[in-house]
C-alpha cells in the first residue's frame, strides 16, 4: 500500500498460520499483500536421545490457538476475514487418534536422525532407484516415511482403525475444522511429496511405497489442491471468533516461500538464507527426471486457480550457521549483525577461502564426510578477511546449486529472489549477483513463507482473482545487479571449487 492510499474502513484480511520448527506465527495481510498484524509463540524442543528431535503436537495446537487469539486482538478495526492459509515445517510427523483427538506419541521432527540405519538398509536392499523415480527424493531420515514406519514398529503406535498419520499442516487442519467432531484429515501435494510415500508422477499415495514402509494407506489424509477449500473453522476454535472462515491454502514452508516470492513462471527461483540455504526453482508442469545432487518436489497444485507445478530443490547446510560459528566458535564477531560491516571493511578476502562444511556438504555434493576448512592464510590476513571469505562462501555455495539446476533444467536463471535473515546484508546480495551474473532481488515483505500460504488461500476465495494478481502484489525493496565481469567471477569460483575438493579429501 502506498503512502497516499487510505485503508478501507473494513478491509479484507487473509490469515496465514506459519507452523515453524521452533514456534508458531499467525500473520495477517490485506488485499494488497500488506501486513496487518502478527503474533508469535515458541514451543518446546525435546531431545530424548542423541540424534532424536521431538515436538509435542498438543503444544503446537495450543500455540496456533494462542497466536490466532492474540492476532485477532491486534486487528484494531473491523475486518472481513476471507480465508486462512497454513504453512509448516515439512517432513515432521504426527500420529493421533481420530476417536480421542489426542496425539499417540510425540511428533518426530524433520531434523531427527533415528531412522538413518533403516535408510541404509533400504539402500542396501536396492530400493533407492524406485524411491528416486517415484518421489524425487533420496533415502534419508529427513523425510517422513521412515519416521511413520518407526512409530508403528518401534514407537508404540498401534495400527488401529482410527489411526491418523500426517504432517503438521494436517494436524492443524484437523483441529481447526473440529477435531473429533468432523475434523478434516487432509494435506496438499507440496507436503505429501516430502513423505517418501507419494508418487509425484501419478500424483497420489503409492501402494508400493506404503507397503515397503509398512504404513497403512487408510491412516493417511486425502491429498487436496494447495489452493482450494479444505474446510471451515469450527465454532469451538478461539471462542467462535473465526467460525465458518474457510481454510483454503496449504503449502510446505519452502514451497510457500517460492509462492510468496511470486516465482510463478518456469525458471523463476528463490533462495532463503536461513540457518542453511534452500533454493527452489519452478520447473513447470512436467516432472523432471531424478538428477544427481538435487531433489525434485511438488511446488504446488493450484487446481482451477493455476494448475500444477514442480520444483527442483537444493539445500546448503551452512549459511546462518557459518555466521554463528564466527560469533560463537571463533569470537570474530559479537553479534550476527556485525558480519556485514566487518566483511565490507576490506575490498577482498586476501585470497582466503572458507568452506563451512561443519556437517558435510549439501547440494549439489551431498558429501557427509567433507569437513570445514580455511585455506590461503598468510600473516596479512585478519578477522575481516575471514569474515568476508565466510560471506563469499555463502554466495559460492548458492552458485553451485544454481549451476546444477541450470544444467538439469536447461533453463538459464533471469534473476534470483531472496529472503531469510542474511538477505538483509547488501554485501552478500552483491557477491551473489556477481557470482550468478544476474540481478538479485529482495522483496519489501520478507515474511515470504507466511505470505505464500496467504496468497494460496486468498486466491481460492477470490481475494486475488488470478496468479497475475499475486505477481502484482509482490513488491521489490532492493535490486542488486552484477558489477564484476564474468571472467573475474568465474576465476574466483574456480578457486572456490579447489577449496571444496580439499575439504572433501581432508583425511587423505
Amino acid at each position: 500500500m502506498s503512502e497516499n492510499e487510505v485503508p478501507s474502513p473494513n478491509p479484507t484480511i487473509v490469515i496465514s498460520i506459519d507452523c515453524g520448527t521452533t514456534g508458531i506465527r499467525s500473520f495477517a495481510v490485506d488485499g494488497t499483500g500488506a501486513p496487518r498484524g502478527f503474533a508469535y509463540k515458541e514451543f518446546n524442543q525435546y531431545f530424548p536421545q542423541q540424534g532424536w528431535v521431538e515436538h509435542d503436537a498438543s503444544e503446537i495446537w495450543e500455540g496456533v490457538q494462542a497466536t490466532l487469539a492474540e492476532l485477532l486482538n491486534t486487528l484494531a478495526q473491523p475486518v472481513r476475514i476471507a480465508a486462512i492459509g497454513i504453512t509448516n515445517q515439512r517432513e515432521t510427523v504426527v500420529a493421533w487418534s481420530r476417536s480421542t483427538g489426542r496425539p499417540l506419541a510425540r511428533a518426530i521432527v524433520w531434523q531427527d536422525r533415528r531412522t538413518a540405519q533403516r535408510c541404509d538398509e533400504l539402500r542396501d536392499a536396492g530400493h533407492l532407484d524406485m524411491v528416486r523415480s517415484m518421489t524425487g527424493l533420496v533415502l534419508d531420515p529427513y523425510f517422513s516415511g521412515t519416521k511413520m514406519e518407526w512409530m508403528l514398529t518401534k514407537g508404540g503406535v498401534e495400527q488401529a482403525a482410527d489411526l491418523c498419520l500426517g504432517t503438521i499442516d494436517d494436524w492443524v487442519l484437523w483441529n481447526l475444522t473440529g477435531g473429533t467432531d468432523g475434523g478434516v484429515h487432509a494435506t496438499d501435494p507440496s507436503n505429501a511429496s516430502r513423505t517418501m510415500l507419494y508418487d509425484i508422477t501419478t500424483r497420489q499415495w503409492s501402494h508400493e511405497l506404503c507397503a515397503l514402509l509398512h504404513v497403512p494407506m487408510s491412516s493417511l489424509g486425502e491429498v487436496k489442491p494447495s489452493s482450494g477449500r479444505f474446510g471451515t473453522v469450527a465454532s469451538t476454535v478461539v471462542n467462535g471468533a473465526l467460525a465458518g472462515v474457510p481454510i483454503s491454502g496449504i503449502l510446505g514452508d519452502q514451497q510457500s516461500a517460492l509462492f510468496g516470492q511470486a516465482c510463478l513462471s518456469t525458471g523463476m527461483a528463490k533462495n532463503t538464507y536461513g540457518t542453511g540455504s534452500f533454493l527452489l526453482m519452478n520447473v513447470g508442469r512436467t516432472c523432471p527426471p531424478p538428477s544427481e545432487g538435487l531433489l525434485t518436489t511438488v511446488a504446488w497444485d493450484l487446481g482451477a486457480n493455476g494448475g500444477f507445478a514442480y520444483a527442483l530443490e537444493g539445500a546448503v547446510f551452512a549459511t546462518g550457521a557459518a555466521i554463528q560459528w564466527l560469533r560463537d566458535g571463533l569470537g570474530i564477531i559479537n553479534s550476527a549483525a556485525e558480519i556485514g560491516p566487518l566483511a565490507a571493511s576490506v575490498p577482498d578476502s586476501e585470497g582466503v577461502f572458507v568452506v563451512p562444511a561443519f556437517a558435510g556438504l549439501g547440494s549439489p555434493w551431498w558429501d557427509p564426510y567433507a569437513r570445514g576448512a580455511i585455506l590461503g592464510l598468510t600473516r596479512g590476513v585478519g578477522r575481516a578477511h575471514i569474515a568476508r571469505a565466510t560471506v563469499e562462501a555463502i554466495a559460492f555455495q548458492v552458485r553451485d546449486v544454481v549451476d546444477r539446476m541450470t544444467e538439469v533444467s536447461g533453463t538459464v536463471l533471469a534473476e534470483l529472489r531472496v529472503d531469510g535473515g542474511a538477505s538483509v546484508m547488501d554485501l552478500l546480495l552483491q557477491l551473489q549477483a556477481d557470482q550468478l551474473g544476474v540481478p538479485v532481488s529482495r522483496p519489501q515483505i520478507t515474511e515470504t513463507t507466511a505470505l505464500g500460504a496467504a496468497y494460496a488461500a486468498g486466491l481460492a476465495e477470490g481475494v486475488w482473482s488470478s496468479t497475475a494478481d499475486v505477481s502484482a502484489a509482490w513488491k521489490e525493496q532492493l535490486r542488486v545487479s552484477p558489477q564484476r565481469s564474468k571472467s573475474a567471477a568465474d576465476t574466483d569460483h574456480t578457486q572456490w571449487l579447489r577449496a571444496v575438493e580439499r575439504s572433501r579429501h581432508w583425511a587423505n
